[in-house]
C-alpha cells in the first residue's frame, strides 16, 4: 500500500515537471517570436520607399513567417532567411536585423539601401550568406561580420564602401564566396585572406587595391574565380598561381603587373576557360603551352609588351574571343610568310567568334585559308600592322562579319566583288592603305546594315556609287583623300540616319552642291573641301540642325553667304575660305553664341563685319583676302565703314516702324478672331471627343476586363505608372493574353491622358510601337467612370526590368540585342516624328516605356503625354491634350520646366539620356546625381580616358553567371575595346544633347571602334 502511494506521488512530480517546462518553453518560444516581429517591423520602419509594395503584407494581420520574402524554420518559428531582391527599396538597413538571432540567410540585392552596413550584424552568429550587392551603401567594410564564424558568403559587389579589408577576414574559416569589386576599396590585400582555404569564388576588381599577390595565394587550392582586374596591383606574379588546377576564370587585366608567363604554365592549369591579363607590362613570349588549355574560351593578353610569334592554337576547340592588340607580335617585315601561321590553325576553332591582332608588327599578304575561319566570327581587326598584297576574295566567306578592319597597313589593288556576302557587316574600316580601283558599286548593294564606311586615304578613282543609298543605317561615311571625280550623289545626301560624319574632302569632285544635302538635318560634321565643287550654297543648308562642323574651303563656291547659317545653333566651326563668294557676312552670324572659329578668307566679300559673338575675338576670325569689307573689331585691322546719310537713315527707319505696328495691329487682330473661333470650335467639340475616339476601336467592357485579369488581382499587376496600373489579362473572346493598363481617374490629367494615348495609337501602325487592341470606357461595379487601355502583352516586360534587374532573375542583355533595341526605338521615333500624318512627340520616353516581346524586339509604349505637333519644329497645336509638359525627371528636356514648347528634338534628348543609361546602367535619377552633377556629367568626366570605368558591367559578359565575376571584366579585354566605347558614346552624347562634341572632326571616326554586337 506504502509503495503504491510512493509510485503515485512519484508519477504527479513528474507530470507536474513535464507541464512546467513545456509551459516555460513555450513562454520562452513566445517571447523570442516576439523579438523577430519587432526586429522585422523595425526593418519596414527604416525604408523610406517602398515602390512594388512588397512590404504591405508586413503587418498584424498575418503571421510574420508568411510575410513577403521572410522565410522560418518549421522547429521554432524563427526567422532564418530575409530575401527582398530587386524591389528598389530605399532606406537605410536597420540595425535590429541583428535581434533575429536565427537568422542565416540575408539577400537584399539591387535595391537602393543607403548609408553603413549595421555593425548589429556581427551578432548573428548562425548567418552563412550575405549578399548585398548593387546598393549604394557607405562607410567602412563592415569589420563586425567577421564575427559570424559560418559565414560561406560575403557578396557587397558594387557599393560604395571605403577604407581596408580587414585583416579579421581570416576568422570565416569557412568562406567560399568573397565578392567586393566595384567600391572604393584602397590598401593592401590582406595576408590572412590567402589562408582561407575553402574560398571558390574571389573578386576585388576595380577598386584601388596596391602591393602584390603573394606565393601564398597558392594555398586556395580550390578557387575557380579570381578576378583583380582594374586595381593598382603590380609585380611579378607568383608561380604557385599557376599551380592552383581548379582556376577557370583568371581575370588581372588592368593593373601594373610585370614579368613573363611561365612556359608550361597552361599544362599546369588544365580548367582555364577565361585568361585575361590585357593592360599591364609583361613581356615574352606566348607560352607554347597555351594549345594545351582546351577548355579556354577567351584568351585576352592585349596592351603588353609580348613578342615573338603566336603559337599553334589548333587545340583550343572552344575558343571565342583571341586578342592580343598592341604588343609587339609578328616579324615586322612586311614579307613574311610566318607570321600568318596562326591563323592556319584557328582554322579549326569553329566557335571563334571575336579576332583582334590589331597594332601588331605582322607583316606580308593575308593567307586565302583566312576565308575558312569560324562562320561565327563576328569582329575582324587587323588594322595598324604591315599587311600588304591584295585583300583574299576568300574573306567573304566569312559572311557573319559584323566589323571589319584592315586599316593602317600597306594593302593594294581593288576591293574584292565578295564583299557584297557581308550583308551583317555594321562597320568596315579600309583608310590608310593603297587600295586603287573604283568603289565596287555592287558590293554597296547588300550592305544595309552598315553604320560606318571609312574609306579614306587611298587611291579609289571614279564617281561615288548612287548605290550607297541602299546602305541605310549609315552613319558615318569617309572618302576623303582618294582620286574621286564626277558629282556628289542625292541618294547619299537621302541616308537620313547619316548623323556623324560625311567626309569627301580632298578629292576631284565636281558640280554643284545638291538641295538634298538640306536632308542631313541630323549630320554633326560636313567636310566637302579641297574639291571642285561650283555654284552657291543651298539656302537650305539652315535645315542641318545639328551641324557642329561644316568645312566648304578649298572651291569653288559663288554667291552669297546664305543668312539661313545663322540657324545652326550649335554650329561651332564654319570654313568658307577659298572659294568665290561675293556679297556681306550675315549679322544674324553674330548672334550664334557657341561659333568658336569663323574663317571666309580668300574671297570676294564685302560690306561692314558684325561685331559680336565669335567676331569679338580676332584670333577666332580669319578675313585676308577680301579687300572690300569695313568695320569689325579693331584688331581686325580693317578699313572703316564710309558714314551713311543721317536724315536718310532716320526716314527709313520711321517708314519701316510704320510698316511694322501696321503689321503688328492686323496680327493681333487675326489673333483675337482666331481665338474666338477656336473657343466656339473647341466647346462644340470637346463632348464628341472621348467617343468619337473610342468608337473606332472594338469593343470591351468593364465586366470583359475584370474577368480576364481576376478582378485586377495583385498576382497579376505587372506594372504601376503616373496615371494608373497594368494587368496582365487573357479575353475570352480570343484567348489572347494582353495587357491592361487602368487609369487612376484621380489623377490630374488622367482623363486627358487617355484621349491622348487613344488619339495616338488610332492611325499609327509600326513594327516597334506597342499595338492597341482596344479601349474602355465604362463604369465599374461602384458606379465610377472606368477607364482602361488594352495592349499587346509583352512577355519580356520592359526594357527598364532588363537593366535594372534583381539578383532573383538576373538576365544578361547582350550587347548586340541592346544595339537592336536602340535600332527598333529609333525606328519608332522616326515613324512618330517623319512618318505620320502630323509629327506627334511621345514626351515621355524612358526604359520603363520600352516594352519587348518574345524576340526581345522593342515596342515603345504609354502615349499618356503625346502631342500632335503642326510642324518638325516643335510648335504645338495642342489636339489631343492641353496638359502641361510633364515627362519623367531625369528623361525630359530642363527646358521643357521653363514652359518651353514642345518638339522632337524633345524626345531626342530623352533618346540620348536612355541611350547613356543603356551603356552605363545607370539611371539620371540615381542617388549619386546631386548638386547638379548629373548623369551627363558622370559620361563626360570620364569621357574618353576613363570609359570603361562607367560603363555597365553585364555589356559585354560571355554568360549569365549568377556570381558576376565574368561581367566585370568581359567588356574591358583590351584598349581596343575603350576605343570603341568611347566613340560609341560620343555618338550618344550628341543625342542627349549636353556635349558640344569639341575636335569631332579631327577624330571622331578616326579611333578604332569595335562593334561587339552579340558578344556573349
Amino acid at each position: 500500500m506504502l509503495l503504491s502511494r510512493l509510485f503515485w506521488s512519484i508519477c504527479c512530480i513528474v507530470l507536474f515537471l513535464l507541464f512546467t517546462s513545456n509551459f516555460l518553453n513555450k513562454s520562452a518560444s513566445a517571447l523570442e517570436n516576439n523579438t523577430d516581429y519587432s526586429a522585422l517591423l523595425k526593418f519596414k520602419e527604416s525604408i523610406s520607399s517602398d515602390p512594388f509594395g512588397v512590404l504591405t503584407s508586413w503587418n498584424s494581420s498575418t503571421h510574420f513567417c508568411m510575410w513577403h520574402g521572410v522565410t522560418c524554420g518549421h522547429r521554432h518559428q524563427r526567422v532564418i532567411k530575409i530575401k527582398l531582391v530587386g524591389y528598389k527599396l530605399q532606406g537605410s538597413i536597420s540595425p535590429h536585423v541583428g535581434n533575429l538571432s536565427f537568422l542565416r540567410i540575408l539577400y537584399l540585392d539591387d535595391n537602393s539601401f543607403q548609408a553603413n552596413v549595421p555593425r548589429e550584424l556581427g551578432r548573428l552568429f548562425r548567418l552563412q550568406a550575405i549578399s548585398l550587392a548593387n546598393n549604394t551603401l557607405e562607410g567602412q567594410f563592415p569589420i563586425s561580420l567577421t564575427n559570424c564564424s559560418q559565414l560561406r558568403k560575403i557578396n557587397l559587389y558594387e557599393n560604395h564602401l571605403i577604407g581596408q579589408i580587414p585583416m579579421e577576414i581570416h576568422s570565416l574559416a569557412k568562406l567560399e564566396f568573397f565578392k567586393v569589386a566595384r567600391n572604393n576599396l584602397t590598401g593592401r590585400i590582406p595576408p590572412s585572406i590567402w589562408n582561407l582555404s575553402s574560398l571558390t569564388i574571389l573578386s576585388f576588381s576595380a577598386n584601388y587595391l596596391e602591393g602584390n599577390i603573394p606565393e601564398e595565394v597558392g594555398l586556395l587550392k580550390n578557387l575557380t574565380k579570381m578576378s583583380a582586374s582594374r586595381n593598382k596591383l603590380s609585380g611579378k606574379l607568383p608561380l604557385s598561381l599557376y599551380n592552383i588546377s581548379s582556376l577557370a576564370y583568371l581575370h588581372i587585366g588592368g593593373n601594373q603587373f610585370n614579368g613573363s608567363l611561365p612556359t608550361n604554365m597552361f599544362t599546369t592549369l588544365p580548367n582555364l576557360r577565361h585568361f585575361w591579363v590585357g593592360s599591364n607590362r609583361f613581356s615574352g613570349l606566348i607560352p607554347t603551352s597555351i594549345n594545351n588549355a582546351s577548355r579556354i574560351q577567351m584568351f585576352d593578353i592585349g596592351l603588353n609588351n609580348f613578342e615573338g610569334q603566336i603559337p599553334n592554337l589548333g587545340k583550343l576547340q572552344d575558343l571565342s574571343v583571341l586578342a592580343v592588340a598592341e604588343n609587339n607580335l609578328g616579324s615586322n617585315s612586311s614579307s613574311s610568310g610566318d607570321d600568318w601561321e596562326f591563323i592556319k590553325s584557328l582554322v579549326n576553332c569553329s566557335q571563334l567568334y571575336i579576332v583582334i591582332v590589331e597594332s601588331n608588327n605582322f607583316g606580308g599578304a593575308l593567307p586565302k585559308i583566312i576565308g575558312n575561319l569560324s562562320t561565327h566570327l563576328s569582329t575582324l581587326a587587323m588594322a595598324g600592322n604591315q599587311i600588304s598584297g591584295k585583300i583574299p576574295t576568300e574573306l567573304g566567306n566569312l559572311v557573319n562579319l559584323i566589323f571589319l578592319s584592315l586599316a593602317n597597313n600597306l594593302l593594294t589593288d581593288v576591293i574584292p566583288e565578295s564583299f557584297a556576302k557581308f550583308q551583317n557587316l555594321q562597320v568596315l574600316s579600309l583608310h590608310i592603305n593603297r587600295l586603287s580601283g573604283e568603289i565596287p558599286a555592287t558590293f554597296l548593294v547588300n550592305l544595309s546594315h552598315l553604320s560606318q564606311l571609312d574609306l579614306a586615304n587611298n587611291l579609289f578613282i571614279g564617281k561615288i556609287p548612287s548605290t550607297i543609298g541602299n546602305c541605310k543605317q549609315l552613319q558615318i561615311v569617309d572618302f576623303s583623300m582618294n582620286n574621286l571625280s564626277g558629282t556628289i550623289p542625292t541618294q547619299l545626301l537621302s541616308l537620313s540616319y547619316l548623323s556623324l560624319l560625311l567626309n569627301l574632302s580632298h578629292n576631284s569632285l565636281s558640280g554643284n552642291l545638291p538641295p538634298e544635302v538640306g536632308k542631313l538635318q541630323t549630320i554633326g560634321t560636313l567636310d566637302i573641301s579641297e574639291n571642285h565643287l561650283s555654284g552657291g550654297i543651298p539656302e537650305n543648308i539652315g535645315d542641318c540642325l545639328s551641324l557642329e562642323y561644316l568645312f566648304l574651303e578649298g572651291n569653288s563656291f559663288d554667291g552669297i553667304i546664305p543668312s539661313s547659317l545663322a540657324l545652326l545653333k550649335g554650329l561651332l566651326q564654319l570654313d568658307l575660305s577659298r572659294n568665290n563668294l561675293s556679297g556681306s557676312i550675315p549679322q544674324e552670324l553674330q548672334k550664334n553664341s557657341v561659333l568658336e572659329l569663323f574663317n571666309a578668307s580668300f574671297n570676294k566679300l564685302e560690306g561692314e563685319v558684325p561685331m559680336l559673338g565669335v567676331f569679338q575675338n580676332a584670333s577666332r576670325v580669319s578675313l585676308t583676302g577680301n579687300n572690300r569689307l569695313c568695320g569689325g573689331v579693331a584688331k581686325l585691322n580693317l578699313q572703316l565703314c564710309p558714314p551713311k546719310n543721317v536724315k536718310k537713315r532716320k526716314h527709313h527707319i520711321r517708314r519701316k516702324l510704320i510698316i511694322i505696328f501696321s503689321i503688328a495691329f492686323l496680327l493681333l487682330v487675326s489673333f483675337v478672331a482666331t481665338i474666338i473661333i477656336y473657343q466656339i470650335m473647341r466647346k462644340r467639340q470637346r463632348k464628341a471627343s472621348t467617343d468619337s475616339t473610342i468608337e473606332q476601336l472594338p469593343k470591351v467592357s468593364y465586366q470583359e476586363l475584370h474577368h480576364a485579369t481576376d478582378g485586377f488581382s495583385v498576382q497579376n499587376l505587372i506594372g504601376t505608372g503616373g496615371t494608373g496600373f497594368v494587368y496582365k489579362g487573357r479575353l475570352n473572346s480570343e484567348e489572347r493574353v494582353v495587357a491592361v493598363k487602368v487609369l487612376n481617374l484621380q489623377k490630374k490629367g488622367a482623363h486627358k491622358s487617355f484621349l491622348a494615348e487613344c488619339n495616338a495609337f488610332r492611325n499609327i501602325r509600326h513594327r516597334n510601337l506597342v499595338k492597341i487592341i482596344t479601349c474602355c470606357s465604362s463604369v465599374d461595379h461602384k458606379g465610377d467612370d472606368f477607364k482602361a487601355i488594352v495592349y499587346e502583352y509583352m512577355k519580356n516586360g520592359s526594357l527598364e526590368e532588363w537593366l535594372h534587374q534583381n539578383a532573383e532573375h538576373q538576365r544578361t542583355l547582350k550587347f548586340e540585342k541592346r544595339l537592336e533595341i536602340v535600332n527598333g526605338i529609333a525606328s519608332a521615333l522616326h515613324y512618330l516624328h517623319n512618318e505620320c500624318e502630323k509629327p506627334i512627340v511621345h514626351c515621355d520616353l524612358k526604359p520603363s516605356n520600352v516594352l519587348l516581346d518574345d524576340d526581345m524586339v522593342a515596342h515603345v509604349s504609354d502615349f499618356g503625354l503625346a502631342r500632335l505637333v503642326s510642324t518638325i519644329d516643335g510648335k504645338s497645336n495642342n489636339q489631343t491634350s492641353s496638359m502641361g509638359i510633364k515627362g519623367t525627371i531625369g528623361y525630359t528636356p530642363p527646358e521643357y520646366g521653363m514652359d518651353t514648347q514642345l518638339s522632337t528634338e524633345g524626345d531626342m534628348y530623352s533618346f540620348g539620356i536612355l541611350l547613356l543609361e543603356m551603356m552605363t546602367g545607370r539611371r539620371p535619377t540615381d542617388e549619386m546625381f546631386k548638386d547638379g552633377y548629373n548623369l551627363h556629367n558622370y559620361v563626360k568626366i570620364a569621357f574618353p580616358n576613363n570609359i570603361l570605368e562607367i560603363v555597365d558591367a553585364t555589356l559585354f559578359s560571355e554568360e549569365n553567371d549568377l556570381l558576376a565575376v565574368t561581367t566585370e571584366v568581359a567588356s574591358d579585354l583590351n584598349r581596343n575595346v575603350e576605343r570603341f566605347l568611347s566613340s560609341l558614346f560620343k555618338r550618344i552624347i550628341l543625342f542627349s544633347g549636353v556635349s558640344k562634341r569639341k575636335n569631332q572632326y579631327q577624330g571622331c571616326h578616326r579611333g578604332t571602334q569595335y562593334n561587339f554586337k552579340s558578344f556573349g
